[in-house]
């Protein structure tokens, strides 16, 4: 079977290394297997992802080399690849859970939930603790007069497991680990969870390859497959860039995003020393995207968040 990854940035700002790092990563994993790429916008929050940086977005990936088979500029058998176009897709699923009795209103606010007593993971997380699971149809009624109420989805305290291509086994039980846990929020916007699996399964994904930051969400989809009798991908979690104080780099680190690292950098010397902290380039020599497939193994990637040497990239 061929292999099929995706790429499926959230534009909110221009892409940095840690982006990068993970879109490297899945490209060369599926690529270096022969396989097919899928690009697809996760647009979702379309306040917070303007057209300028989808643009941008797109146009950086090109100039980095890394291409795709499917998505905007190439077309393919699943379109629209922009998730702010395909809500009836994500409706029509919920609608499915819907009738089957999985899902609830649910009026709590994020402040009300920290407020409460509600249980917590030990990394402080919340678990959401099913205050409104319970509420009679007519109590819902009354209170949708004064609020408009998120969705939230039954989970049960089944224990789960995956084997993931790159940390290996992961178990857990969805009671415990996040609750019932939304699939639309109160303004109406589909949550991350749904939309991620609606559309993999759609656009025919077998492999997704991702920042460890997004574990904890791989069994809550899972559930969402298992629900929606939709074919389960593959996942593949990579470690996650830190910075020189050793925090995770996110949109806020300017000097790591591409609009400074452009200015300095030619493609090629940016993915050699992205290779390079992924442990599978031998050195921090300039290197284009398709040199690196001959490289490339998962085993030699480190399975810990990866600090970036001071100097590295300046």
């Amino acid at each position: 079977m061929t292999v099929t990854g995706r790429f499926a940035p959230s534009p909110s700002g221009r892409i940095h290394l840690g982006n990068l790092f993970c879109c490297l990563l899945a490209w060369l994993s599926a690529r270096s297997r022969g396989g097919r790429m899928v690009l697809r916008i996760e647009d979702l929050d379309t306040a917070r992802c303007p057209a300028r940086y989808v643009v941008q977005m797109i146009e950086d990936l090109r100039w980095l080399g890394l291409d795709w088979d499917e998505g905007p500029l190439r077309g393919g058998p699943c379109p629209p690849y922009w998730q702010s176009r395909r809500t009836k897709f994500y409706q029509a699923a919920l609608e499915r859970l819907t009738e089957r009795g999985l899902v609830y209103p649910c009026f709590c606010t994020r402040a009300e939930l920290h407020a409460a007593s509600a249980p917590h993971r030990t990394d402080g997380q919340t678990v959401y603790p099913g205050t409104c699971r319970h509420l009679t149809p007519e109590e819902a009624a009354r209170r949708a007069l004064t609020r408009a109420p998120a969705l939230r989805l039954k989970v049960d305290g089944a224990e789960r497991g995956f084997t993931d291509g790159h940390m290996g086994a992961v178990r857990g039980r969805l009671d415990e680990d996040c609750g019932d846990f939304l699939l639309r929020r109160s303004d109406g916007m589909f949550a991350y969870q749904l939309a991620g699996v609606v559309d993999d399964a759609a656009m025919g994904v077998t492999e997704v390859a991702r920042g460890a930051d997004l574990l904890d969400s791989t069994l809550r989809q899972l559930y969402l497959y298992e629900l929606l009798d939709l074919p389960a991908p593959s996942f593949i979690h990579a470690p996650l860039l830190l910075d020189s104080r050793g925090r995770r780099l996110s949109k806020r680190d300017a000097d790591a995003g591409l609009e400074v690292l452009r200015d300095r950098m030619t493609p090629e010397e940016i993915l050699g020393r992205l290779a390079y902290l992924a442990g599978f380039h031998p050195s921090a020599a300039p290197a284009p995207a398709k040199a690196l497939l001959g490289e490339f193994q998962w085993d030699k990637v480190p399975r810990q968040d990866i600090p970036i040497p001071a100097g590295l990239f300046d």
